[in-house]
């Protein structure tokens, strides 16, 4: 099992291509080449870096091995578990001092503007906490080596490892690479699925660009003037969601029309032992499809997401479950948790997704008096919704989704596994093409 403190003191860097030839072609179009050069500043900068990127992700991911492994050791050792031996050393930290908030407060004035110290005091504490939480984990995990006669190996970044090397050893017992490659392939595949679909989004962005200059020589116009003509005419509604469709369909018209084949490949998919647990879902069970989504309703980006996938998953009728776990982020979001238990008390009188609609639609009103008028609003029986929004039933459920999605080495929200496979491009096209391999997959040979 993860360890769920992991993500305070580790983090994930991204993986990307393997290589990274500085004249590699990356795309083809009628009569044009892509190469790195085309990529923005920050795509070419991931393009060249991948392999010094590769090797921290490498050495990140040991790190969280050797840190789990000596907290099972411990474990055993004491007739523990993991969990409670760090959450033991986290109740030793004392709260900040108010010398302590000062300091920060007083050396980050430009940053908080206006803003008083009983306005950020909270902010200011989680993060002293934080940092102590850190310190703590690291203190704990370097005792943890002496006792354990922890002792280094070959380096993973090897470029002659062989998988049965050992990379570390913890009382006198020796991990092989193949061991480690075993254990983290998905985490992996995850860092290098998204680098790589960052880089993809970015040369076509590229292309798109050429190619409307190139449509607008050849309609005798300038590139304002396509674009007028093509997407600003055509509006109605003057919304994101309206230019966002028109500027999808002539970049489609584009790339058909200039016969463009993007040579860049996403690497080989690998799926997480993901579950969904007793969550609320809309589907049939037996759907060969099951889109899992682990969000934080306070989250902008989950706003904006849930809508898109939504609209996704109503293409493909009975071929998809959809089913959505609580990770709300309690440390940026005061009123996550708080919304994630009005839901779950929604789901209780059978109006789950139509609760949540109304709060990724009303963020800035997650109050309880906000959550409890919704519940009104939707005909619920109020002094049931009081009860089960109370319970500690309810919030058992919520924070065990929390536990598994830490588990998961889920840190950010949206997190979205379909078949288990974690997707990195959340938009209607990346939801589509990720369903559509999903079900390829699926179906009989």
């Amino acid at each position: 099992m993860k360890f769920i403190f992991t993500s305070i003191i580790l983090g994930l860097f991204a993986v990307c291509l393997v290589a990274q030839k500085p004249d590699e072609v990356l795309a083809t179009a009628t009569g044009l080449t892509f190469t790195p050069s085309a990529l923005s500043e920050n795509g070419r900068k991931l393009f060249v870096e991948q392999k010094a990127i590769l090797a921290s992700e490498r050495s990140t991911l040991l790190s969280q091995m050797i840190t789990e492994l000596l907290l099972e050791s411990e474990a055993r050792s004491r007739g523990l578990t993991s969990d409670s031996i760090v959450a033991a050393e986290l109740k030793k930290i004392p709260n900040p001092t108010e010398a302590e908030i000062k300091t920060i407060f007083d050396a980050n004035k430009a940053s908080f503007g206006e803003r008083t110290l009983d306005e950020v005091r909270k902010q200011i504490v989680t993060f002293l906490r934080q940092n102590a939480q850190q310190k703590a984990v690291r203190d704990l995990i370097e005792s943890l080596k002496i006792k354990f006669k922890f002792a280094t190996g070959k380096d993973v970044n090897a470029a002659d490892l062989k998988p049965v090397e050992s990379i570390f050893s913890i009382a006198g017992k020796s991990v092989a690479a193949q061991e480690f490659d075993e254990r983290y392939k998905a985490a992996i595949y995850d860092a290098r699925a998204e680098i790589i679909g960052e880089i993809i989004v970015d040369l076509e962005t590229s292309i798109f660009s050429t190619l409307v200059n190139q449509e607008a020589k050849a309609r005798n116009i300038d590139a304002g003037e396509l674009i007028a003509t093509e997407i600003t005419n055509k509006m109605r509604e003057f919304s994101d969601d309206e230019r966002a469709g028109l500027e999808n369909a002539l970049r489609k018209q584009l790339f058909t029309k200039y016969k463009v084949k993007v040579l860049v490949r996403d690497p080989v998919p690998v799926a997480h032992n993901v579950s969904v647990d007793d969550d609320p879902a809309t589907g049939k069970t037996t759907a060969p499809v099951t889109v899992l989504m682990f969000s934080d309703f306070q989250c902008s980006v989950c706003s904006a997401t849930h809508p898109v996938l939504k609209k996704v998953l109503g293409e493909y009728g009975d071929k998809v479950r959809f089913v959505v776990r609580d990770f709300p982020l309690e440390s940026i979001h005061e009123n996550a948790f708080r919304a994630a238990l009005a839901a779950n008390a929604a789901r209780a009188q059978n109006k789950y997704f139509e609760y949540i609609d109304v709060l990724y639609r009303n963020q800035e009103g997650l109050d309880d008096a906000s959550l409890k008028k919704y519940a009104a609003e939707l005909g619920l029986n109020i002094t049931q919704f009081k009860l089960d929004f109370s319970s500690e039933k309810t919030a058992a459920e919520v924070r065990k989704d929390m536990a598994d999605g830490k588990n998961y080495g889920i840190d950010g929200t949206p997190t979205i596994y379909i078949n288990g496979v974690r997707i990195n491009r959340l938009s209607a096209d990346g939801f589509r093409a990720a369903i559509d391999r999903a079900l390829s997959k699926s179906l009989p040979k």
